[in-house]
């Protein structure tokens, strides 16, 4: 009898682009090293979704449509490519609406993609079964997904194979149209001998037919144990990746499974020599672009407070913009608290966001004095079903804060129709209502407009952007003399304190104290503060302007979220402290009310 061919999907060009460098590459730059994989026999590879379809529009100037028709165009017609997507949040951060949802799958299948992987990070099974119908509708495979990790010590109650096997036999009740089904560890935090019990107990409830497939990270160093244990389990198909992005915060390497399965009844049943070409053509194609440190290390300590590889370099990127970087070690200590009283959501986007920004508050303004927003509602119940209720006490905590009580109904029944909001904006601003700027608009927001009106700014990290060639020319460059001078007078201040400054000509330094000066009248009222680091993308308020409590005072990018920062009571705008572009820090004033 010969060898199981164990199914493999080359996440290189996605999950890959998204844990190392945080989804920021460009699709000029990839594009020849995607030939080569489809060369060298690989014929299942990962095209988009999850954060590298908001990355584009956001970092890299781009379409993540035209790049999705790129792909489809550069592999030919008989390649899969699969995407990802967050169930109710599709490619968004924030719920969709069903309109949006449906469009969602409308428009991938109409790009060119094959497949889309479906997940909810607190498998939820209600947030899988709209957005799962509607996948399979529009002629997409849908591989729906159960969520993975380890719990931090010392917690139970889920995240073991029987809350497993519960949410898969939830997910068969339920009737949801399916192609496959994928057990997802974006934190690569599952003891091996989970992963096997869990696709033991998995084979035995699903048809003989029923392909299963497993997704994990290396970050802690356990990937290719892993998927091991799931293929001896029952697992049908993996994830794998090729170097440079392999390992480390992203999957396994496909070289080394090659290797690891020698002497098994298993095989990939790819030549090596083939991958190795490929590998070379994609090393060459990522030569300048930036390595994060930490995304290409093992990181034991997320076994302890599970961070998933796609979010941890997305992190890390907006800690170093933010010049907080030194607390990452601190934050992910944290992490463990906040999971173990958040209710076992699965540290996945856009719940892994909800964890990592509530530790970071908790780092750097004592711990659960404020509530992250989103972290908030998840244990309110706004975002579905956690797996175990959330610590009463966090609950109260957020419902105080919040100023909202707990919700148990569906999250989609409360979320007004997208289409047609989108549409007024896209009206607005005198840009062309198309299926595609619709999506735009509804899942990019602010940074989508942005796009579509060309304003969009590139953010990508490449090693030859820190040498730029004008440094070399000024190096080469004789150095010029410096210019006779006469004397100068300047006026600086120190602690408060104005002075007058005379340099003579002949080189002397008199300082005097300046005469006072009026100072300007600081605007009296109430500071509202930033509640995390981040960038601010949207002002929606002037000086002078009357807000009402709650009212959306500035919209703020921070750790991948966008948020807004709202009115602590109703009052009259005195003063705005930040312009669109700023990076701010926690704490920093935003707007000043009165």
């Amino acid at each position: 009898m010969g060898k199981k061919v164990i199914k493999f999907m080359d996440t290189s060009f996605r999950d890959g682009f998204q844990s190392v460098f945080g989804a920021r590459v460009l699709t000029d730059d990839f594009m020849p090293a995607v030939k080569a994989s489809v060369d060298a026999g690989i014929d299942n590879i990962e095209a988009g979704g999850g954060a590298r379809f908001q990355s584009l529009f956001f970092y890299c100037g781009e379409s993540a449509f035209d790049m999705m028709d790129r792909f489809r165009a550069e592999v030919g017609p008989n390649v899969a490519l699969q995407t990802l997507a967050r169930g109710i949040n599709v490619v968004a951060l924030s719920q969709c609406p069903r309109d949006i949802i449906d469009l969602h799958a409308k428009m991938f299948k109409k790009h060119g993609m094959t497949t889309i992987r479906n997940f909810d990070a607190l498998n939820d099974i209600r947030n899988l079964e709209y957005s799962g119908e509607r996948i399979a509708h529009h002629g997409l495979n849908h591989q729906i997904v159960v969520s993975m990790m380890e719990l931090p010590p010392g917690c139970s109650g889920a995240h073991d194979p029987e809350f497993y096997m519960d949410r898969l036999k939830q997910i068969l009740a339920a009737d949801i149209p399916f192609h496959s089904i994928c057990f997802k560890d974006a934190s690569g935090t599952s003891n091996p001998r989970k992963v096997y019990e869990t696709f033991k107990a998995a084979r035995k409830i699903v048809s003989d037919d029923t392909i299963l497939w497993f997704h994990t990270h290396d970050t802690a160093g356990l990937g290719i144990s892993q998927n091991m244990a799931a293929i001896e389990g029952g697992a049908d198909g993996i994830d794998l990746a090729k170097t440079p992005v392999s390992g480390g915060t992203c999957q396994p390497d496909i070289l080394s499974q090659i290797h690891a399965l020698k002497g098994t009844e298993y095989t990939l049943d790819i030549d090596y020599r083939k991958v190795l070409v490929a590998v070379e053509a994609f090393e060459e194609a990522m030569k300048d672009y930036f390595f994060p440190p930490e995304a290409k290390m093992v990181s034991p300590n997320v076994t302890l407070s599970p961070m998933p590889g796609g979010a941890l370099t997305a992190n890390t990127m907006m800690m170093r913009d933010t010049g907080t970087l030194h607390l990452y070690g601190d934050v992910i200590k944290e992490m463990s608290e906040v999971v173990a009283r958040g209710g076992f959501g699965t540290s996945v986007t856009p719940v892994s966001q909800f964890y990592f920004q509530q530790a970071y508050l908790n780092v750097t303004q004592g711990k659960w004095k404020k509530i992250n927003p989103s972290y908030g509602n998840m244990v309110l119940g706004y975002f579905g079903r956690t797996p175990v209720p959330a610590d009463p006490e966090i609950v109260k905590l957020a419902s105080e804060q919040l100023g909202k009580p707990v919700f148990t109904d569906d999250p989609l029944d409360i979320l007004e129709p997208g289409i047609p909001k989108a549409t007024k904006i896209l009206q607005d601003n005198n840009l062309p209502v198309t299926d595609e700027n619709i999506f735009i608009i509804a899942s990019c927001e602010s940074k989508g407009l942005d796009f579509l009106q060309g304003k969009a700014q590139v953010n990508v990290r490449k090693i030859s952007d820190e040498k730029p060639a004008d440094k070399k020319a000024a190096k080469a460059a004789p150095a010029a003399a410096p210019a006779a001078m006469g004397p100068r007078n300047y006026t600086i201040t120190v602690n408060n304190r104005p002075y007058n400054v005379n340099v003579t000509e002949a080189g002397g330094v008199q300082a005097t104290a300046a005469a006072p000066v009026a100072a300007a009248p600081v605007a009296e009222g109430t500071d509202v503060e930033a509640p995390t680091p981040g960038n601010i993308l949207k002002v929606l308020v002037e000086v002078g302007a009357t807000v009402t409590k709650d009212q959306p005072l500035v919209v703020m990018e921070a750790m991948k979220m966008e948020s807004d920062v709202k009115s602590p009571s109703a009052g009259k705008i005195v003063a705005l402290h930040v312009a669109v572009g700023d990076t701010v820090q926690t704490g920093e004033p935003l707007v000043t009310i009165a």
